[in-house]
């Protein structure tokens, strides 16, 4: 039996302020004046209340680049940033493409104790893009898988994309497609525009993404099956969207927070930590995706968490990895870029970065509302702290973030995992306690 945990004074979805108890994992009561003898007090006031965020796009390594990140490092980077839930694309080595594969890092998400990591199968074999993975049996394990994706790569036989829209639809699954087209991004180091003809760098076309959302969303139509799109980065893609979703098809996509925030202007320097896959793109894009994000278009904040050894970041540009660390900074950026612009409220934030991608994803005990009776799972968010983002906000096993050194607003002061505290006082505990 868990302890009891009463959390007094947080103001719920940024709302009204009200106490929280905990009880054996989940949300017992909920009001004010609660009292509960016994049960350890946690203080939060002027702390925002948040439905433990999900992630439904997180590069976790392991198995096979545990140099860059584990499952444990992964999901402690997770709870610091206020996530319960996160997703776990399948580019390990082994390639998350069979039931026993994705059922190991269920298991050792479960062995950490931090998060709940839901593998995230590949669509193809090796993610080659010749032929379908064992899509079924990876549903029917236990990791009950129903995103699939070759992010990295993009499924560009439309065939296959076709097939795997068709099969999926058998267990209400959902193909997320890494939208580029490879030919038009052959050699390509950052967006194409004036910026990368000054720099001399070999352009990466918005098309590239553009043509592939365009040719998916008319073949999830054609089909009637689930497609999601990964990292949205342009004003294009967002338009492509708009018009999918107002003729009817089942899409939904996503945008990361550096898309967000940051822009081409920063590759000027050449410093590895803005290499990233899509690239950053021009002023105009981030303000297309804010607006997308805005008035729903866009329906998820996922970080693309993409962690990388210090050597593959600290060499020159172009023999540079691609990705960014985001899950410690995510919330923050949101903040920043969202909230603080007037965008967005933060019950808008809870469902774009906990209920839908929760959703999305097919997680019926994720991104639940705080309410009697819903898992304890959850975040208290300190709005008020404006500082520089630094090494020491990182959890994680790597530290390439483009934030370092950038003053962002917020703080996660902790978090809560079905009843069980990963981050108290704004530092993630170093054992979670069953």
């Amino acid at each position: 039996m868990s302890e009891s945990i009463l959390i007094r004074g947080a103001r719920i979805d940024g709302g009204v302020a009200a106490d929280i108890l905990i009880t054996d994992g989940v949300i017992a009561e909920l009001g004010t004046g609660v009292s509960a003898n016994g049960a350890r007090t946690v203080d939060a006031d002027g702390l925002i209340a948040l439905p433990g965020l999900v992630d439904l796009h997180t590069h976790l390594r392991e198995p096979g680049y545990e140099a860059s990140e584990t499952i444990l490092s992964g999901s402690r980077a997770a709870a610091a940033g206020g996530y319960t839930t996160v997703f776990a694309m399948p580019n390990t080595s082994p390639v998350a493409d069979t039931a026993g594969v994705v059922e190991q890092e269920l298991a050792l998400g479960e062995a950490a104790g931090y998060a709940h990591v839901q593998p995230i199968g590949a669509v193809t074999v090796g993610q080659k893009g010749e032929r379908l993975a064992e899509l079924g049996a990876m549903a029917s394990s236990r990791a009950r898988v129903r995103v699939f994706s070759d992010d990295g790569f993009c499924v560009f036989d439309p065939l296959i994309m076709r097939r795997a829209l068709e099969y999926v639809k058998s267990f209400d699954g959902v193909v997320a497609q890494h939208a580029q087209d490879p030919r038009l991004t052959e050699g390509a180091q950052m967006n194409e525009g004036t910026v990368s003809a000054e720099l001399g760098l070999t352009g990466w076309p918005a098309v590239a993404e553009e043509s592939i959302i365009a040719r998916d969303v008319l073949l999830a139509e054609h089909v009637g099956s689930r497609l999601h799109v990964c990292h949205l980065s342009t004003a294009g893609s967002v338009d492509l969207i708009r018009w999918a979703k107002k003729r009817g098809i089942n899409v939904t996509a996503e945008v990361t927070p550096h898309h967000l925030l940051l822009t081409e202007d920063l590759v000027r320097g050449y410093d590895p930590r803005f290499k990233v896959n899509p690239p950053l793109r021009r002023d105009e894009d981030v303000r297309a995706v804010r607006e997308g994000l805005a008035d729903g278009t866009i329906d998820i904040v996922a970080t693309d968490h993409a962690p990388h050894p210090a050597e593959a970041k600290t060499c020159e540009w172009q023999a540079a990895a691609n990705g960014m660390v985001g899950l410690e900074s995510a919330l923050r950026v949101v903040h920043a870029a969202m909230v603080d612009t007037g965008l967005l409220e933060w019950s808008d934030v809870v469902r774009v970065m906990s209920a839908a991608p929760a959703r999305i994803g097919r997680l019926a005990d994720a991104g639940t509302p705080i309410a009697v009776g819903s898992p304890a799972s959850l975040a208290l968010y300190d709005p008020a702290p404006v500082r520089a983002f630094s090494t020491d906000d990182l959890r994680g096993g790597s530290v390439n973030s483009p934030y370092l050194g950038r003053e962002l607003p917020g703080e996660v002061r902790a978090t809560f995992f079905r009843g069980r505290q990963t981050v108290a006082d704004g530092a993630v505990v170093a054992e979670v306690v069953s």
